[in-house]
């Protein structure tokens, strides 16, 4: 890989930092959060984003608050725990935000009396998350590699690698595995409008590895399928309710629908962490809308527009789930 997990996201001392994945692939810029409301910033305009990163950038947000908290004891408590709870609300869909959140909180549970003992504990355990999410992914990819043939051609959307989980990936991770066998013909990556993460981030990493691919616009990705040029689906999540409904990014629900329609089998790739049993269904999980300014400026003004950043994939239409403790098949039952 190019990208390391550090190139990604770290914790530094006074500030979280991440690789601005607004700018990509034109520049690659590294983003300096030396505040909760610059890394809460970060997280809204999708500098950093991606439910396992945003899981990492939840632990390593609590860790800067405890950082620039008071170090009277009761202050300090207050005041981690408020910018802590700000950090979980940035997003409202992807549960590893609020995951990576109280990841870092309990590790600080018997030392709120000790400030300074609290920053040390909860800065390791940040530092801790990130790397067991990338453990996690690559038990994904391998996982998942199983689940395909040779000469396999992989369709997947939006992005799912290392930008989005803080290395390897989870949709990708499973791409790069069957690559690393030497199984894979190619990848098929649709834009992902409006905001191209496919075509501006999936495409990037691809290419920087090497691993052939062809972007594809959203409308034409049902015409590759019907050629019998598409052999299996891997997409992320960023939530899963406890009945197998996932959470991803819009656009996906469709290639679920298309990908039956044809015959051609649809995974589900996503840590354990991305499990969310208190979620009965996909009705429950919250959908965040964006800007209209994220549409662009083709759209008159008078027009009133709706864009949802996610769609919710009803398990019905889902084959598996790739996790990092196994493969989950239908029924799926995600209660425990």
């Amino acid at each position: 890989m190019t990208l390391t997990p550090l190139d990604i996201i770290r914790l530094e001392p006074g500030a979280v930092v991440v690789l601005d994945q607004t700018l990509l692939p034109q520049a690659r810029v590294e983003r300096r959060c030396v505040s909760v409301a610059d890394l809460v910033d970060a997280i809204r305009v999708l500098a950093i984003r991606g439910a396992p990163a945003l899981g990492v950038a939840g632990a390593m947000g609590v860790a800067l608050a405890a950082e620039l908290a008071p170090l009277e004891p009761e202050a300090f408590r207050r005041a981690v725990t408020a910018d802590a709870a700000i950090i979980a609300a940035a997003r409202p869909t992807a549960v590893n935000l609020g995951v990576g959140v109280r990841h870092a909180l309990a590790a600080a549970a018997g030392a709120w009396n000790d400030p300074v003992q609290a920053r040390m504990v909860i800065g390791a355990a940040a530092q801790a998350f990130h790397m067991a999410e990338v453990r996690r992914c690559e038990a994904i990819g391998a996982h998942g590699a199983s689940l395909f043939g040779s000469d396999v051609r992989i369709c997947t959307i939006c992005n799912a690698g290392a930008l989005a989980t803080g290395g390897y990936g989870t949709a990708l991770g499973v791409v790069r595995a069957v690559n690393a066998a030497g199984r894979l013909a190619g990848v098929w990556v649709p834009e992902t409008r409006p905001l191209l993460q496919g075509a501006r981030l999936t495409a990037w990493e691809l290419g920087e590895e090497g691993i052939p691919h062809r972007v594809v616009p959203d409308s034409a990705v049902a015409a590759a399928f019907a050629g019998g040029e598409i052999d299996g689906v891997v997409v992320g999540a960023d939530r899963i309710a406890a009945n197998g409904d996932t959470a991803n990014k819009v656009g996906t629900y469709a290639l679920a629908v298309i990908a039956r329609h044809h015959g051609v089998p649809f995974y589900v790739a996503a840590p354990h962490t991305t499990i969310d049993p208190a979620t009965a269904t996909g009705r429950q999980i919250p959908i965040e809308e964006r800007s209209r300014d994220e549409l662009g400026p083709t759209v008159p003004a008078e027009s009133p527009v709706w864009n949802p950043a996610f769609d919710v994939t009803p398990a019905a239409l889902i084959d598996a789930i790739i996790t990092d403790t196994g493969i989950l098949r239908p029924p799926f039952d995600l209660r425990a």
